[in-house]
């Protein structure tokens, strides 16, 4: 009797074993970036953007346990429907407390080139990924708990196993994973970038608004006078490398890229950020102070306040504003309104897994 039981007992270990999945080997497959006519951007080379990193920075993308109660995720604040920004002036972390600046895009991180954040304070973007979960106001959680939680679920462990051929999670592993994902969001399918492949026409609103998107300021000859926004949102991204006081505060209560360098020059200086999709990000500035797009050009117009860091190029129009006619704005918003990539906020790749 003892003997039938032992080989019982064998019998069914063996048949547990059988029946238990092998574990995931790692797997380097590319991932198959698209950009469009867009420059080709740099990756970094310590953190190629591969099928399965891209999924797990995906996951964690949308993963609430991130958070210190597991209600948040990145993806609350950086919404896909906004084009990865968050419609509220300012974002309320896990504790209620609004945070102390707007949101920003997630979107075509690829092509910024100094730093991240309004004020720059991440040099790279797999730091800047891991802050937010640590800040008390936003997500209130330490690394270690992430960490902890993680190697829990089987689900993230065998996730890990397949991107970087191990089970365990680290913070190191998570940046480089968040990294991935948010590199792989690429906003490039506007009806500006069909325009300029020929595959779509203007109307002669947005004709109007692109001439004078990029036309230069002139005081001297009014009619030949532009809204000289490409001096500020340049190249294909519609961005700038340089850090700017745009005379939104001429208090400069938010001391902006100062509060990272100590540099007296760059007192109230923020990111010049793309316009891409700007339709869908209301509202703007690193305060969410205009509401709507037609606030942010009258600013430009006309509502620039004197600060000593504001840029010059802003402060040679003070005189005589921007000299636009109501006609001109709306224009220029019809323009403005191609920059948005509806196919970005519906793309699946960029979706929750969950």
């Amino acid at each position: 009797m003892k003997l039938r039981v032992v080989v019982l007992a064998v019998l069914f270990i063996g048949l547990s074993c059988a029946k238990q999945a092998p574990l995931p080997t790692q797997d380097t497959t590319p991932y198959n970036l698209e950009y469009g006519e867009l420059p080709t951007p740099v990756i970094e080379g310590d953190n190629p953007l591969t099928v399965q990193g891209v999924q797990l920075g995906r996951m964690l993308f949308y993963e609430k346990r991130l958070s210190g109660d597991n209600s948040t995720s990145c993806a609350s604040c950086h919404r896909q429907e906004h084009a990865f920004s968050d419609t509220a002036r300012f974002s309320i972390g896990i504790h209620g407390d609004p945070s102390h600046r707007q949101a920003m895009s997630a979107v075509n991180m690829l092509w910024n080139t100094n730093g991240y954040f309004w004020d720059g304070r991440a040099e790279k973007l797999r730091e800047q990924s891991l802050m937010p979960i640590q800040d008390p106001i936003e997500m209130d959680e330490r690394l270690e708990n992430v960490v902890e939680k993680l190697e829990q679920d089987t689900m993230y462990t065998n996730q890990f196993l397949r991107a970087f051929g191990t089970a365990q999670p680290t913070d190191r592993l998570i940046s480089l994973a968040l990294e991935q994902f948010m590199n792989s969001i690429v906003s490039y399918r506007s009806k500006y970038d069909k325009y300029l492949a020929g595959n779509a026409m203007f109307t002669e609103a947005e004709e109007r608004g692109k001439e004078l998107f990029f036309q230069e300021y002139n005081p001297f000859f009014p009619e030949q006078s532009g809204a000289d926004c490409g001096h500020c949102h340049s190249g294909k991204n519609f961005d700038s490398p340089t850090y700017m006081n745009n005379g939104t505060d001429s208090l400069n209560t938010d001391l902006g890229r100062f509060l990272f360098t100590g540099d007296s020059a760059d007192v109230g200086l923020m990111k010049t950020t793309t316009l891409r999709n700007i339709a869908l990000t209301p509202p703007y500035m690193h305060n969410g102070i205009f509401a709507t797009l037609r606030e942010v050009i009258d600013h430009y117009d006309h509502g620039i306040q004197r600060s000593q860091t504001l840029d010059q190029a802003l402060a040679m129009t003070m005189d005589t504003g921007l000299m636009l006619s109501e006609q001109d704005k709306e224009h220029l918003e019809a323009f403005l309104h191609t920059l948005t990539d509806y196919e970005l906020i519906t793309d699946e790749r960029y979706s929750s897994p969950f």
